[in-house]
């Protein structure tokens, strides 16, 4: 995810059939995180222990799943691979894998029948490693981008396929690489919404784009991501770096940060480079942009 040595690693488990799938993002040990929230309807699994005043500043994992809560299951697989790898927060009784989950829902596109579990998350993980051998992961309709939609908040008609999207950002040796799962309600912004609604489009709408309603599909949605950096950064750099990838997200994508959306980005830091907070701040925003508009140019891509 990071390019060169390859010290963060992304596997995925995908069935295609059912339209659903989970990624999961391993950081070497000792990697910092945090992360932030933003929307109404988040589905995710101990990111309040990324807050910058809680007591753990490490985490080992990271997992983006459809499914919606239901995905959330697939961390329990991916704390068993952890443990198995003798990684996780030491207490007396032994190591306890810190493993972040964040699910988007996708119930809808394909068999909502099938989600991912402790199987799949575990099966990511273990491909997280051969990924790493082949020096590549595949982005695109994968993982947890396999039934991700987006542009819903004009009706289900107007929906269009969405997917995983990635980029790397270099500069001056800092590296800052953005995983991003977009299942949005909203729409890529190519310059063209403001006039839509300004010629009367979204007045001319049947219905309400954001009513919660059983007919409306913009209230099911979900952006996701993981950006993962060398810089050596504090927790709480890293939560602010969280809040740039936002910036980054909005610029991409809108409307965003829905009453529908449970939009949610994690931070995680290695430390390998002496780097101010502000840069990797920018380059957080233009790797998260980069990687929403990088999705639907492509079925499968790698990065």
């Amino acid at each position: 995810m990071l390019g060169e040595g390859q010290d963060v690693l992304v596997g995925h488990w995908t069935d295609a059939g059912a339209r659903t799938g989970c990624t999961v993002v391993v950081f070497p040990e000792q990697t910092t995180a945090s992360g932030e929230i933003r929307g109404g309807a988040p589905a995710t699994r101990d990111f309040s222990l990324l807050d910058p005043g809680r007591t753990v500043e490490h985490v080992d994992a990271v997992v983006l799943s459809g499914g919606s809560a239901f995905g959330l299951a697939a961390a329990d697989g991916v704390m068993r691979w952890c443990e198995e790898q003798g990684r996780g927060f030491p207490t007396r009784g032994g190591r306890v894998p810190i493993v972040v989950g964040l699910s988007l829902y996708d119930l809808a596109t394909g068999d909502g029948s099938v989600r991912p579990g402790p199987d799949e998350g575990y099966a990511a993980a273990q491909a997280a490693t051969d990924a790493a051998r082949h020096n590549q992961a595949e982005l695109g309709r994968v993982g947890a981008g396999t039934g991700a939609t987006m542009n819903k908040w004009q009706g289900a008609e107007q929906a269009k396929p969405g997917g995983l999207g990635g980029a790397l950002v270099v500069v001056d040796g800092v590296r800052v690489g953005a995983l991003v799962a977009v299942n949005a309600a909203g729409r890529i912004n190519d310059g063209t919404v403001v006039d839509a609604l300004v010629a009367g489009t979204y007045q001319h709408r049947e219905s309400e784009p954001f009513a919660p309603d059983d007919e409306n599909p913009a209230v099911t949605n979900t952006t996701i991501g993981v950006l993962a950096t060398n810089a050596i950064l504090t927790k709480r750099d890293c939560h602010r770096v969280a809040r740039s990838g936002h910036s980054g997200m909005a610029r991409a994508l809108i409307p965003v940060h829905t009453d529908g959306d449970g939009d949610a980005l994690v931070v995680g830091a290695t430390g390998r480079v002496e780097a101010h907070v502000g840069l990797v701040r920018l380059m957080a925003a233009a790797a998260v942009e980069t990687a929403i508009r990088s999705v639907g140019q492509d079925d499968h891509r790698h990065a």
